[in-house]
């Protein structure tokens, strides 16, 4: 059986100062990869002391840098300190998002933006400056979600926003491939990391009817999916929406 070692490569994962996103450079970590944690720099730097603790952590080959998906300089910035220290760039996981959630009625304007702002053109920021810099064969993989496919009440601007990087990952895939880079999406069902918990209990029980396999997913479960699509194992699946839902279609 073929075990996934990605020793010499380096990995970016945007927002990945705790849940799904920590769970992912954990992953790649432990794979041999070198991980770069990357965070967004709020004002009371609750944000870096955790990516910087978690690096701690992890030890050799793990390091925390800031930057806003939002800002193309701040991505500039990054990136290329990522070059920097370690030469090259062969893995980009886009996890960084937010919610906002609210129906269309009760939704403000900025409430739209925010959320289209960061978790679709921060995609297209990261992308756009990723593939400048990444190595030959390297691969994209973006954190969509099941609600980016079935629609989820109260996130007309979330949903929205995750259909559009799948359907920025089918033309990516389409772009890189010459180079070699794939570019997937993984589109979770409910995993009760940070953000998940803020889903009222009522709300979750209901979930829970439409998941056949009766639970929600761990981050790890998330994780091991992302692995694959970044490994060798995978270099021949590209433009694909991986869903790891525990069988829920609505």
């Amino acid at each position: 059986m073929r075990s996934i070692d990605l020793s010499g490569k380096v990995a970016l994962v945007t927002g990945s100062s705790q849940g799904l996103g920590l769970a992912t450079a954990t992953e790649l970590h432990n794979a041999g990869a070198s991980v770069v944690l990357n965070y967004f720099p709020d004002s009371a730097g609750v944000n870096q002391g955790l990516a910087e603790a978690a690096a701690k952590q992890l030890g050799e080959r793990a390091i925390a840098l800031p930057a806003d998906v939002r800002d193309r300089g701040s991505l500039n910035v990054l990136f290329q300190n990522i070059v920097d220290r370690f030469q090259k760039i062969d893995i980009v996981v886009n996890n960084a998002a937010i919610i906002r959630d609210r129906t269309i009625r009760k939704m403000t304007d900025d409430e739209w933006s925010d959320v289209i702002d960061t978790n679709l053109t921060g995609v297209y920021n990261v992308c756009k400056v990723a593939q400048e810099k990444l190595a030959q064969n390297g691969r994209i993989v973006s954190m969509v979600s099941i609600s980016g496919v079935i629609g989820f009440y109260g996130q007309a601007n979330y949903s929205s926003a995750k259909a559009g990087v799948i359907a920025l990952t089918k033309v990516l895939s389409k772009e890189l491939a010459p180079r070699g880079i794939t570019v997937n999406a993984v589109a979770p069902g409910v995993v009760l990391t940070e953000m998940g918990k803020t889903i009222p209990n009522e709300v979750r029980d209901q979930m829970l009817v439409n998941i056949p396999l009766k639970r929600f997913g761990e981050p790890s479960e998330i994780a091991s999916v992302i692995l694959f699509l970044c490994s060798d194992l995978a270099s021949y699946v590209t433009g694909q929406t991986i869903h790891v839902n525990g069988g829920w279609w609505g």
